[in-house]
């Protein structure tokens, strides 16, 4: 089969990972590299290559040998750089988040469904092999129905000039929910909370609570101040309860068969129901899970979709979801109150 042609839009952090993935994968050929420094872009693309330096999105978009484009730019300039490539027939893969706000994400989404033509996130994350297994065991039902989520992802970070916290490292955990749950990132009102104790302008650590339906609940810690690094991610189910370790490559997974149990008894003295509470304590199995780039991963389902006319796992609507949820946190930051995030129209 033809490899698709690519361009990447974007040679500053991420960039260069997209970059290196697209020539690597057998599903791609790299034709050009667009950014406003030809420096960078030249450096980004390394000597004796016959990639193509563009420093013109428009006159880039204008290439006839152009199947698809890889953004990698700040969140502000997304909608308008996708709109444009989709506009002019090319698909589209967009570095997280979707956009700046709402309306141009749904823009995005509009115009992807118009001129038929993907619009995909590169939710990294969502194709890790660990997350892959988290979402096939919860679809099989193997952990039962998910009661809680704990999701820590603390380091000692950049402080970014123009967004949050929040912004920067939450999109990955949000994105992840809305992967592996039945019912997406369908959540009630958000609840957060953020400190900034260095005085920096931007909030540095943040705590989101997401109640999710059937009761269950969902917690997010994100931290820039760190000294430690931790990615954990705590799946707790009915049934079992998954631990994903990203740091642990000997353990990045582990399914505990350990619980509570619950079952409710008459009590005749009060007449009315008195719970009874059991601890199950059985064994932890581990998979072997294959080590894979997750970025090569999502390379090969943007042309895996492209080729079968079918929305990639992380599309459009996936980016509103998260979007949705993030501007929740924010109001929910400024007001001290629970804000539900708004609920995508189909579009």
């Amino acid at each position: 089969m033809d490899k698709l042609r690519v361009a990447v839009i974007g040679a500053g952090y991420w960039g260069p990972n997209l970059v290196r993935n697209l020539r690597n994968s057998p599903d791609w050929d790299l034709v050009a590299v667009c950014d406003l420094d030809p420096a960078r872009a030249a450096k980004v693309i390394g000597d004796r290559s016959t990639v193509a330096i563009e420093t013109d999105v428009s006159r880039l978009l204008e290439r006839e040998d152009l199947d698809a484009v890889a953004i990698a730019t700040p969140p502000r300039t997304h909608a308008a750089i996708a709109i444009a490539a989709l506009e002019a027939g090319k698909h589209v893969l967009v570095e997280k988040p979707l956009a700046s706000n709402l309306e141009d994400a749904r823009r995005m989404v509009e115009v992807a469904a118009a001129q038929n033509r993907a619009l995909m996130l590169d939710h990294t994350f969502c194709y890790t092999p660990a997350v892959r297994h988290i979402r096939q065991m919860i679809s099989d039902g193997v952990i039962g129905d998910v009661l809680f989520v704990d999701s820590v992802r603390i380091n000692l970070g950049l402080v970014q000039p123009d967004v949050n916290v929040f912004w920067d490292l939450a999109p990955h955990d949000l994105s992840i929910l809305d992967f592996i749950l039945p019912s997406g990132l369908d959540v009630g009102p958000v609840t957060a909370t953020g400190a900034d104790p260095l005085d920096t302008g931007q909030i540095c650590v943040g705590h989101a609570t997401l109640p999710l339906p059937g009761g269950g609940i969902a917690n997010i810690s994100v931290n820039w101040l760190s000294p430690t690094k931790i990615r954990s991610f705590v799946v707790g189910g009915r049934n079992r309860t998954l631990v994903w370790d990203d740091l642990n490559p000997m353990q990045r997974v582990a399914l505990y068969d350990r619980g509570v149990e619950v079952t409710k008894r008459p009590d005749d003295l009060a007449e009315r129901k008195q719970v009874n509470v059991s601890y199950r304590m059985g064994d932890i199995h581990v998979p072997a899970l294959r080590e894979a780039e997750a970025l090569g991963l999502m390379v090969a389902e943007f042309a895996a979709a492209i080729r079968e006319e079918r929305a990639p796992l992380t599309d459009g609507h996936s980016g509103m979801r998260v979007l949705s949820v993030l501007h929740a946190i924010d109001e929910s930051l400024a007001t001290g109150q629970p804000v539900a995030p708004h609920k995508e129209v189909t579009v």
